[in-house]
């Protein structure tokens, strides 16, 4: 895939096709100032006006054209308006007749996004350029691109070629660009240290161990802001097997760690003043001789015993040990990224990711900044009312909810038991994929969440974008 950097540049009056923009309603007055053969094209065309539409308009020269795009609001671009341009138009460069591109960008780029690792073509699509005036905004619009690429690759791998040591790796050349160091608990260390991430991941062949990957970078005398990503790289269900239709988007399931790793990236490349402290818990939850088995009691780092109702319900699992060494540290912020439930998609579908938080203010910061770069998530409540359906009769606490009532918040309800009580959090129950297309997001792997998160923390550390 072509470097994203390279798909958008500053405007130093190169060559380049010129792109109209109008809104539905200036149609007509735009069409009536247009030339006879102008006007001929475009109804061939069939173009309207409407937000999402586009035409070829013809140039006084036989290579002599330019693009005519709809748009909502020309005065006020949002991140997908010219995506569809950028997955359609033919190689070459492009700006802008009048105004500025603003958020547009990153769907320029993310547009041109391919998951080609597999495949052979031998008819690649060459790179739409689209330059701009406003340089300053080229960098971290790059940055954010590059980060919905990663967790896009990363999500889309399978399992196989994406296991624990391969999360591990991508962690390693995420900190080697930034000087950030990488400690990797496995093995007996991780058996004693990380009893639940141990026990999810032990059934898994040996290429495939368990691990809990961590990631430090930053001034020690910034506030602490831990990330925590479930990695889980394939969920078979262990001895509470999914159907084949329930196993067969389960690469996806370390879709949370993605996100941690992409969000960890964003934050020092960004430099942000903060102590960043990554973790992954990563395994395969696995079936063999020496699976976790239902009815089960486990030990966590936290030392509260926890039974389990279900062995499908292991990425809450992972995450309790994972929180509790995040929140040893006394953090500043916890937030953890997750693809937790199917419940939160029954609720609110594939798009919006399912937040919790246990900070009021927290909730309305990260609403708005989701709403500001068009990236929303939907709070759910974090009630305790329902933390009775967790409780176990021989155990400090069982890992599923009874009667399969409220699956989201209960998941949730378990995690905050691992989380110090004084300690800010968010929770994020992701999707991280992408059924259908739409422009500029494409089928498969998908970011949802990180740019929320990100802008959140921008605003809460002082550089704000």
């Amino acid at each position: 895939m072509t470097d994203l950097a390279d798909l958008l540049k500053a405007d130093n009056q190169q060559p380049a096709r010129s792109i109209h923009l109008i809104e539905a309603k200036g149609f007509d007055a735009w069409l009536a100032a247009q030339p006879a053969p102008a006007r001929a094209i475009v109804s061939a065309q069939k173009f309207r006006g409407k937000a999402g539409e586009q035409a070829i308009l013809p140039g006084s020269g036989a290579d002599d054209w330019s693009v005519v795009a709809g748009v909502a609001d020309k005065e006020a671009l949002g991140p997908w308006c010219l995506a569809r341009l950028a997955e359609t138009l033919p190689e070459g460069s492009y700006r802008l007749a009048e105004g500025s591109i603003g958020a547009a960008g990153l769907g320029w780029l993310t547009g041109q996004y391919r998951f080609d690792r597999y495949r052979s073509d031998d008819m690649p699509a060459g790179p739409r350029v689209l330059l701009t005036g406003d340089v300053a905004r080229v960098d971290q619009t790059v940055q954010l691109a590059k980060a919905v690429a990663l967790v896009r690759d990363l999500v889309n791998t399978p399992a196989a070629d994406m296991g624990p040591p391969d999360l591990e790796k991508a962690t390693e050349s995420v900190a080697k660009s930034f000087g950030a160091t990488v400690t990797v608990t496995r093995g007996d260390a991780l058996e004693q240290g990380y009893p639940m991430i141990h026990a999810v991941g032990k059934a898994a062949d040996k290429v495939f161990a368990p691990r809990l990957i961590e990631l430090d970078w930053g001034d020690p005398a910034h506030p602490r802001l831990a990330l925590v990503g479930k990695g889980i790289c394939f969920d078979s269900g262990g001895l509470d097997i999914k159907p084949s239709s329930g196993m067969r988007l389960m690469k996806k399931d370390m879709g949370g760690a993605a996100h941690a790793l992409a969000l960890a990236e964003l934050v020092m490349a960004a430099r942000l003043p903060v102590r960043l402290h990554l973790l992954i818990a990563a395994a395969e939850n696995a079936i063999s001789g020496n699976a976790f088995r239902p009815g089960d009691i486990l030990r966590t780092r936290k030392g509260l015993s926890v039974e389990i109702g279900n062995t499908d319900a292991e990425g809450r699992l992972v995450l309790g040990d994972a929180l509790t060494r995040a929140g040893e540290d006394k953090p500043d912020l916890i937030i953890d990224f997750a693809t937790l439930t199917g419940a939160a998609r029954v609720a609110l579908g594939p798009d919006l990711p399912a937040l919790f938080a246990n900070d009021e203010a927290l909730a309305a910061q990260i609403a708005t900044a989701g709403t500001e770069v068009d990236d929303p998530t939907w709070r759910l409540p974090l009630w305790d009312g329902y933390a009775d359906m967790l409780k176990s009769d021989v155990a400090d606490i069982n890992n599923a909810g009874e009667g399969g009532f409220a699956g989201s918040i209960t998941a949730a309800l378990f995690l905050k038991r691992f989380v110090p009580d004084d300690t800010p959090w968010l929770h994020l129950d992701t999707f991280a994929w992408r059924p259908s297309p739409r422009p500029g997001r494409p089928k498969g792997g998908e970011a949802l969440g990180l740019r929320a998160v990100f802008r959140l923390l921008q605003q809460r550390y002082g550089r704000g974008g």
